[in-house]
């Protein structure tokens, strides 16, 4: 199959356009051209490169022909932030594809009712990014006819990047901590949750709903890993990887945002305020979606990388 993806060189993209081009897919990699991809790999010597700007193409009205001039049998969109480009998109590519697939994000759930939270629940997004996914969700499944599959993934890790810490924030310094011993600070008692992903199991559900398709159209499916993790679980995990007690200390929410910077506070509030707590029983029933990695083992490859490139110090 003829296989576009918009942001191939990307977190997901990285892993995604050597899984289709491994599996025999003719692969059209669109980004702006401003990154390499996060591991090496053959397919990045064999699938078609196409720098676009999405911004700018949008901004001209002419983003969606560009990508419906590919001839893409399917299209995967892993940047789409706002109703106005998927309107754009959808509009140029309606009749011309036979598949297209968005990428959400957990967060079109607002706090979670019954756990772990399925894809039936209604959608009580807060939050910029939640209400904005959400929003393209419900236009993308009201288009008559359009042969769409939107799949919602959790915290994104992986080598390349820095995971969301115990803290529910992306302060290295929380893991530094945690490795050598040293005691760290978590809001309430800590039994606040997240829940990640490794970007690579991401694009292997993506990979099986297009190879699904039949039993992918129209759906919604969360893509997380089995299980999420507490904020003091997840502590007390990564300091026995470095077989260090975890010394942590639990203070109120308004007197624990005070220990931190603006932007930390804001990040962590977004996460513990959610407390996502996922189901991934129908991507796995329908699509045969099986996650490679627990949330620790995605965590702890990633928070590996980030010693060996000096970003977390262990000793």
């Amino acid at each position: 199959m003829r296989i576009a993806i918009i942001g191939g060189t990307g977190h997901i993209g990285s892993f995604l356009t050597p899984r289709l081009f491994d599996a025999g897919h003719t692969v059209i990699c669109i980004s702006r051209g401003l990154k390499t991809p996060y591991h090496q790999h053959p397919a990045w010597q064999a699938v078609e490169r196409v720098v676009i700007d999405r911004d700018v193409e949008e901004a001209a009205g002419n983003f969606g022909e560009r990508v419906a001039k590919l001839d893409a049998e399917a299209v995967v969109d892993l940047t789409c932030y706002r109703v106005e480009s998927a309107q754009q998109i959808i509009t140029a590519l309606h009749g011309r594809i036979g598949h297209f697939l968005h990428c959400g994000t957990i967060w079109v759930h607002g706090p979670g009712i019954e756990v772990p939270t399925t894809e039936s629940e209604p959608r009580t997004a807060f939050g910029d990014y939640g209400i904005r996914k959400a929003a393209i969700e419900a236009y993308l499944l009201g288009v008559p006819g359009l042969p769409v599959t939107i799949l919602h993934p959790g915290h994104l890790v992986g080598p390349g990047w820095a995971p969301i810490n115990p803290a529910g924030n992306f302060d290295l310094e929380v893991f530094s901590r945690l490795a050598q011993g040293m005691p760290i600070q978590l809001p309430n008692i800590g039994m606040e949750t997240v829940h990640h992903v490794h970007a690579d199991d991401v694009a292997q559900c993506f990979v099986r709903a297009i190879e699904s398709r039949s039993a992918a159209l129209g759906q919604s499916f969360h893509v997380v890993s089995p299980a999420a993790l507490t904020l003091r679980g997840y502590a007390e995990r990564v300091a026995a990887w470095f077989e260090k007690p975890a010394r942590l200390e639990f203070l109120p929410w308004d007197e624990w945002r005070k220990t931190v910077n603006e932007r930390n506070a804001a990040v962590t509030w977004d996460h513990i305020a959610h407390s996502p707590n996922c189901s991934i029983a129908k991507a796995r029933a329908r699509l045969g979606y099986e996650p490679r990695y627990s949330s620790l083992e995605a965590v702890r490859e990633s928070l590996n990388w980030l010693i060996s490139q000096g970003r977390v110090q262990a000793d």
